[in-house]
């Protein structure tokens, strides 16, 4: 199937056989069961299928724009949409809309939000409310992600790795992620962080600021912050993200919306 897959993207005739049809929509099939994934952790870190990916991004030609009608609401496009929640032990509050081709695992909580295709979203996990995760991003276990936060995806423009976040971490309201950004575990993003592939990540908690870029070290809090440019009309401030230290007890308890909201069995 790979191969099918790889030469159709080569030669973009090929979706016009039937066998590539096949092949592509199979692809979107088992992605939307959660058997394969964009990107998945190895004991070498995160390696991206680059030929999934491809996948999800051929079937947008290969599919016809259709209508979909649900109660009042009417829908036009090419991809179906998510079905079969309680089957799946999925909660998903009004008008929280996924993807055909979303993974979406149970215990999930999804509020009125977007999930797109290729996407994947592990077990325990809440996206709240105006939250949207994009096209292939891989979401980890008991992650939340809060009101209003943009998740990126690969799509629109087309970009080399999905936005990856972690097992366990927290990321506030109003976040930006974009750009293939890696959040590790248990990290926490304060509200109207923006991070993109070229946000300056510093660092502040040493005798001397650590510069990264691309990535939050597992556990950090993260807040936004700003540091001075020189630009030909005078010095001007940037936006760049600070890492202020390391989560905590007192920054857990801060964070444990979730399990707040399970213990009153309120996921249920």
């Amino acid at each position: 199937m790979k191969k099918i897959i790889e030469s159709a993207w080569e030669n973009k005739k090929l979706l016009e056989n039937e066998e590539t049809k096949l092949a592509v929509k199979s692809v979107i099939e088992s992605l939307d069961k959660g058997e394969i994934r964009v990107a998945e952790p190895t004991n070498n870190g995160w390696v991206v299928n680059e030929w999934i990916k491809k996948a999800v991004i051929l079937y947008f030609p290969i599919q016809k724009m259709k209508t979909v009608e649900i109660g009042p609401f009417e829908f036009h496009d090419k991809i179906p949409l998510k079905n079969n929640y309680a089957k799946k032990g999925i909660r998903v509050v009004p008008h929280a809309i996924a993807r055909f081709g979303a993974y979406i695992s149970k215990g999930v909580i999804l509020m009125p939000s977007y999930v797109n295709i290729g996407s994947y979203i592990d077990e325990g996990s809440m996206i709240d409310t105006w939250a949207t995760v994009g096209s292939c991003a891989q979401i980890g276990k008991n992650v939340h992600i809060s009101g209003g936060v943009g998740i990126g995806g690969v799509l629109e423009p087309l970009q080399a790795s999905p936005v990856i976040i972690e097992d366990n971490a927290f990321i506030g309201s109003r976040c930006i992620v974009v750009e293939g950004v890696k959040v590790g575990k248990e990290a926490v993003l304060g509200a109207n962080v923006v991070l993109t592939g070229s946000t300056k990540i510093i660092d502040v908690t040493g005798d001397n600021p650590k510069e990264i870029k691309g990535e939050v070290p597992k556990r950090s809090v993260v807040i936004p912050g700003s540091y001075t440019k020189k630009f030909t009309a005078g010095n001007f401030q940037v936006p760049c993200a600070l890492i202020i230290g390391k989560r905590k007890e007192s920054t857990d308890k801060k964070t444990s919306l979730n399990n707040a909201l399970r213990d009153y069995n309120v996921s249920a």
